[in-house]
Parts: structure tokens; C-alpha cells; sequence
């Protein structure tokens, strides 16, 4: 499929690598079972119940520390969206303190 979008493609590549889900774990603790949702897709790991009901935003009850992980709201994933939620939250507290 890519050589038929960018011919030539497949002759570039000189070694490839695969990770098996027990790889990716190996190398990041977060990667439960190689899962990038840290080990669960169920409905109660999902969006405001992560990690647990009522604790589904970046601020902790540690002042400074945030929560930044695919165990943190909205799940894990490759999209960044929990770092992006701990920054902005981290961000907006150091204005209010100004």
C-alpha cells in the first residue's frame, strides 16, 4: 500500500523492529500487558472515573503534583491528551498564584 502512494518507499527501509506487547511492557511499567489504557479499556477506567470516581482531573490533593500518565483522565493512548491536562492544570495554578 505505500509503495503504490510513495514508490521506492520499500526499498529505502534498511531494518525494521517489532515490540511484543511483553516488549513494550518491559520497557514502560504503564504498558500493562503492552496496553497503551494501562492494562484496561472497561467503563469504569474511562474519561472522569480515572483512576478512580471523583479523582478524574490532573490536580492531586498534593499541591504541585499532577497527574500526567495513561493512568490519568482521559485514558492512555498516543494522543498526549493527559500531559496536555496536567500542563493546562499546572499552567492555570501558576497564574492564579501571580
Amino acid at each position: 500500500m505505500i509503495e503504490r502512494h510513495a514508490p521506492g518507499f520499500g526499498s529505502s527501509v534498511i531494518a525494521r523492529r517489532i515490540l511484543t506487547p511483553a516488549d513494550l511492557e518491559s520497557r514502560n511499567a504503564n504498558l500493562v500487558g503492552g496496553s497503551l489504557n494501562g492494562g484496561t479499556a472497561s467503563l469504569d477506567q474511562q474519561l472522569i472515573f480515572r483512576p478512580i470516581p471523583g479523582f478524574g482531573r490532573a490536580e492531586t490533593a498534593i499541591k504541585g503534583l499532577y497527574l500526567a500518565s495513561a493512568s490519568a483522565h482521559p485514558g492512555g493512548s498516543v494522543h498526549g491528551a493527559c500531559g496536555m491536562n496536567a500542563a493546562r492544570a499546572a499552567l492555570a495554578h501558576a497564574r492564579i498564584r501571580r
